[in-house]
């Protein structure tokens, strides 16, 4: 009789691949900590050689040029002149290898390592690590100043406050829309769904998309919100509306009432309070001072553009939002 060859069941191909899994991530980890810790010690002694060394003009490069010379001819082009800095910058930027988290890559910390605010570093190793930024993402984000388009920049003591969560403005460049053609709101949500991962990542850390378009029935209406997300940091869910023209009292009005809506008929009991978010061109702060919005703490307008603006054009955005939000505070 002729011999039948079985299908292995499911059950134990699935428990072989994750054994494969674990196994390629766990040495995946392994090498990436020897190699981090390598470039790490490396850094370590060109630091304290130059702090030891005379303190001349240009002793520090020379020593870093011959340096790189020697050990490139034995170790390859891994060790040249440039790599040696981005050690030593590395090692300045963490000085102490306990803070290092080696689920970064090195690719990561060389971008990190360029940023000057010692506090903006931690945050952006650990966004990274929670958001699974790939280098290319990180390296958007820094563009795109991530953390100080942040409300309020996030506190470890206070991780779960609502302002740290949003961003004003927001920035949609991903999608690719021309800048010389008017958009409706239907195409830009579009766009937004068609790049779901990028906006989620724009959103920042715990978004879940939940819906588009999610119908909403009541007694003697029907309506329907644009975008509807979930925070799980935040436990609660996000509503999203999306205008293509300057904030109105009656968008403010209409987000007001479907947050009030949700709450009612779709939150949990384990859920927080619903946010509102209204993404709008432009903000009139006569309009949010004199509206509901200046007293809920769960209504929001932020600014977005679909495209990446300049540095001065950027910063402008962020430091007008931050003025207005600091005076508030002192009246």
């Amino acid at each position: 009789m002729k011999e039948q060859h079985l299908e292995p069941k499911q059950e134990l191909y699935h428990s072989i691949a994750k054994i494969i899994v674990d196994s390629k991530s766990s040495l995946y980890r392994t090498t990436n900590t020897i190699l981090l810790n390598m470039y790490w010690e490396i850094g370590k002694l060109i630091v304290q050689d130059e702090q030891n060394g005379e303190k001349r003009a240009g002793y520090g490069k020379h020593i870093l040029k011959n340096l790189a010379n020697q050990l490139s001819l034995e170790f390859g082009k891994g060790f040249n002149e440039r790599n040696l800095n981005n050690m030593r910058a590395f090692f300045n930027s963490f000085p102490i290898w306990n803070a290092v988290r080696t689920e970064l890559s090195w690719t990561h910390y060389r971008i990190i390592s360029r940023i000057d605010n010692p506090d903006h570093r931690i945050q952006y190793v650990n966004h990274a690590i929670e958001g699974n930024w790939n280098t290319r993402t990180l390296q958007r984000n820094i563009d795109s100043q991530y953390l100080g388009r942040l409300l309020k920049f996030p506190d470890n003591n206070d991780e779960k406050e609502v302002s740290s969560f949003i961003k004003d403005p927001y920035i949609f460049e991903f999608l690719g829309l021309p800048n010389d053609t008017a958009q409706t709101e239907t195409q830009i949500e579009t766009a937004l769904i068609s790049h779901l991962q990028k906006f989620l990542m724009e959103l920042g850390k715990g978004f879940a998309f939940v819906a588009r378009q999610q119908h909403i029935v009541t007694d003697t209406s029907d309506f329907f919100i644009d975008l509807v997300f979930y925070n799980y940091y935040l436990k609660c869910f996000v509503l999203v509306d999306l205008k293509t023209h300057k904030l109105t009292h009656e968008a403010i009005g209409q987000m007001d009432m479907y947050v009030r809506m949700y709450n009612d008929l779709k939150k949990g009991d384990d859920d927080n309070p619903t946010i509102g978010i209204i993404l709008c061109t432009e903000k009139d702060e006569t309009v949010v001072k004199y509206s509901v919005m200046s007293e809920n703490e769960k209504l929001f307008a932020s600014k977005y553009r679909t495209y990446l603006p300049d540095e001065i054009e950027l910063k402008q955005l962020i430091e007008a939002d931050r003025l207005k939000l600091e005076l508030d505070d002192l009246t």
